[in-house]
């Protein structure tokens, strides 16, 4: 079978059944079995389909897919991960713009965050489909052109597949996410509308305009054409609404508006704004963070782009404004020249542009510290240091670290990136080994970003400024892994997932054995069963509770575990508390290994499950016996009907049975990410005192509004040492608004914890 022989399907929403899979994900049915079930079933609504991505074969609620077209599927599959591919299959002007390309088609690609000129050569998958993979993705392969040859990454080899030929490193293997047209095509539905538009007098959304209005000629930029009541209607961005206030938009009919540049006295190129002071700031260049004056007032953005538009003679530049100001998704009159959410791209004169005077105000202290940090990460890049600074240590805490303007700086919505990134790296050094792993060219820079701008400044001078954060979340856009990355607020889970796995490849941190096979995972959400009966848990009980009814063991003692808490998203806590447990043992949740029996301490052979919640035993811990112990105990009347499993026993433990004799594994707590009203923060574990805990917030305090700049702060708390020496009924009686200092949010807020092994971080 061909792959037109096959109905394939996309995932809109995710399904109730099964949870695991993404909204996003392709699905097909063979077109035989397709017809079989319509014509049996009538009207259907569960469908069994496989999905291409996890290769599973389940029934879906038909609600929740879509129907496609084999070139649709075939041209989304290379899109990953899936939620951007959901964002492109709305996108439906890109997909049919990508199915009209053809060889010798003139493009650009992007690729390492620069946009390339080249022509296609090949069109086709990557690996070649089979049956049970119809279809594997249709990539573009691009010979790269005139000055942008040598910065591709193959010579039109994919394995030892020759797709098309050209010099070493002059070529490049893309998705249609990744690749634009030089020149729309005739076939393009942008083409089709700008066609449609020029019957309209030629306007068309980010013209400049000229309308009379109450008396007087006034200029704006167009935002929008509606058709109301069968008339074209134009929405205008101009410095004043109709009711005279400043900053607003115009609705007016279009026979009443004609093209007309906005006269030379004003310094934006689409908006009529205030005449600005030209700047002389010649460090204003790609990715900078700047200001511009328009109708409203003062915008924020990122410049993406710089160049020159047709018809203009003026040196411009493409905004990603910080709010919904602009006028398109990267588009200017049907051509791309960068990918933004719509409603944030803004082409604007050069000169309109001014450094971003939030972070002009800074104290002269201050100002000299990132003076500093600038120079000493220049000196980084010019002598190409690759060795880390090493964790601050439990003496150099009050130094470095302590203090407001120390930390990570935030900046929109990066507080999830922000309480990560200090608590994994601050004070711990288990996870260093994502610094230096081998990656890709593309994600290197990445890489780079995470080692010289944020770990590094962060161990050695206790601060990393904004701008780092925000370079790295461009580079993570960038590169494709979420069209957001600069805008929205993330789960740090998700964050993770795409540095480790997507990125650095590392290898998982958590391997979990289940019913004989093992399941590889980068963090742990804990589920508890609907019988837990636990009030004030520990970590400890968590884990052992979510394993238990999960069926879980661990297949290897894990360098790193990321523990998610139980909620039900992010504002509904199952605890009111939930109490730290400082150390993890976790002997028992080994898949193999020796244990020792809960009774005598001898080498335990059996393990109970219908024993795990008896209230005759502890409530904490596996309940494991050796043979003797395990016939007393199940002698009982009550568990008679208990079925105790045997546990898989290394052979050299065999014939030891001398009490007290097994070593325990245990993990340690180092940090914990906490979450209200939708904020992050982490708490740190420095050193082995009960009072050694510090407390970050990114975003502690503001100096100025719009125009301002957060201020993050890393405080002491040793208050938390006092709480964690008391015992459960003590921490039940303590009203979290009268508990001390920040201990609060440490034991209430908890959303995810973070262990170590000492051991095995040496060997990662």
């Amino acid at each position: 079978m061909n792959s037109s022989d096959y109905v394939y399907f996309i995932i809109t929403e995710k399904p109730k059944t099964p949870t695991h899979i993404k909204p996003g994900s392709i699905c097909y049915i063979s077109g035989y079995s397709y017809r079989a079930e319509v014509s049996t079933r009538g009207s259907l609504k569960w469908l069994p389909v496989e999905s291409l991505d996890s290769h599973y074969s389940l029934s879906y609620d038909k609600a929740c897919m879509q129907k496609l077209d084999a070139g649709e599927a075939d041209l989304l599959l290379a899109c990953q991960p899936e939620s951007d591919r959901l964002n492109w299959f709305r996108n439906t002007d890109a997909v049919q713009i990508a199915s009209t390309l053809t060889v010798g088609t003139e493009v650009m690609v992007e690729e390492d965050g620069e946009k390339l000129r080249g022509i296609i050569r090949y069109i086709g998958p990557m690996i070649d489909p089979n049956y049970s993979h119809p279809i594997t993705g249709r990539y573009f392969g691009i010979e790269l052109q005139g000055a942008d040859k040598g910065k591709g990454s193959t010579n039109g080899t994919f394995g030892s597949k020759k797709c098309f030929s050209c010099e070493k490193n002059c070529g490049v293997f893309a998705p249609f996410s990744r690749v634009r047209p030089v020149v729309p095509t005739s076939h393009s539905p942008s083409m089709s509308r700008h066609h449609a538009q020029q019957q309209t007098e030629g306007i068309i959304p980010g013209d400049s305009v000229m309308f009379f209005f109450k008396d007087e000629y006034r200029f704006g930029m167009v935002v929008d054409i509606q058709e109301e009541a069968g008339k074209p209607m134009v929405r205008i961005s101009t410095d004043m609404d109709e009711n005279g206030k400043r900053g607003g938009e115009l609705k007016l009919p279009l026979c009443m508006v004609t093209k007309g540049e906005i006269p030379s006295g004003s310094e934006s190129m689409d908006i009529d704004s205030p005449p600005v002071e030209k700047h002389t700031d010649l460090s204003i260049s790609l990715n900078s963070v700047v200001e511009v004056t328009l109708g409203k007032g003062n915008s924020y953005g990122i410049i993406h782009w710089i160049g020159q538009l047709p018809d203009r003679e003026d040196l411009m530049v493409g905004l990603e404004l910080e709010e919904d100001l602009g006028v398109s998704d990267g588009t200017f009159k049907g051509m791309r020249y960068f990918t933004c959410p719509p409603r944030r791209a803004l082409f604007v004169k050069w000169q309109s542009c001014r450094p971003d005077s939030r972070f002009q105000n800074i104290s002269a202290t201050n100002k000299k510290m990132l003076e500093l940090d600038k120079k000493e990460e220049d000196a980084d890049h010019s002598t190409c240091k690759v060795e880390t600074v090493p964790p601050i240590s439990t003496e150099q805490v009050d130094q470095l670290l302590i203090g407001r303007m120390k930390g990570i700086q935030g900046h929109c919505n990066s507080c999830y990136m922000d309480a990560t990134l200090f608590g994994l790296f601050s004070c711990s050094s288990v996870l260093d080994s994502m610094l230096f792993k081998s990656t890709t060219p593309q994600d290197a820079p990445i890489q780079r970003i995470l080692l010289h701008d944020i770990v590094n400044p962060l161990r050695s001078k206790g601060f990393v400024h904004g701008r780092h954060i925000m370079k790295f979340r461009e580079q993570l856009q960038d590169h494709g892994y979420s069209r957001s990355f600069t805008t929205d607020e993330k789960d740090p889970e998700e964050f993770l997932i795409i540095v480790m796995h997507h990125i650095l490849a590392l290898e998982a941190l958590l391997k979990l054995s289940a019913a004989g096979k093992v399941q590889e995972s980068y963090c742990y959400q804990i589920f508890l069963d609907q019988n837990h009966r636990l009030v004030l848990p520990t970590v400890q009980q968590l884990l052992e509770h979510s394993f238990h009814s999960a069926g879980l063991k661990l297949a290897e003692v894990p360098s790193c575990l990321i523990l998610q808490m139980p909620r039900f998203g992010k504002k509904f806590k199952m605890f009111d508390k939930i109490i730290p447990s400082l150390e993890l043992d976790i002997t028992d949740l080994l898949s193999e290994g020796p244990q020792q029996c809960i009774m005598c301490g001898h080498l335990a052979v059996e393990e109970c499950a219908d024993c795990f919640q008896d209230s005759a035993f502890s409530s904490m811990g596996f309940k494991v016996f050796c043979k003797t112990c395990s016939a007393q105990v199940h002698s009982h009347p009550q568990r008679i009907s208990h079925q105790p499993a045997t546990l898989v026993i290394p052979k050299g433990y065999l014939h030891r049975s001398i009490p007290h004799s097994l070593s325990r594994d245990r993990l340690e707590l180092f940090a914990v990410l906490c979450i209200e009203t939708s904020h992050y923060v982490s708490f740190v574990k420095h050193g082995p005192n009960s009072e050694d805990w510090i407390f970050f917030d990114s975003m502690a305090d503001r100096e100025g509004e719009t125009d301002g700049f957060n201020i993050p702060e890393v405080q002491a708390c040793p208050e938390v040492g006092t709480y964690l020496k008391m015992s459960p009924a003590e921490l039940a009686n303590q009203v979290p608004r009268d508990m001390k200092g920040v201990a609060k949010r440490l034991f209430c807020d908890a959303y995810m914890y973070l262990y170590q092994s000492t051991s095995m971080c040496l060997y990662r």
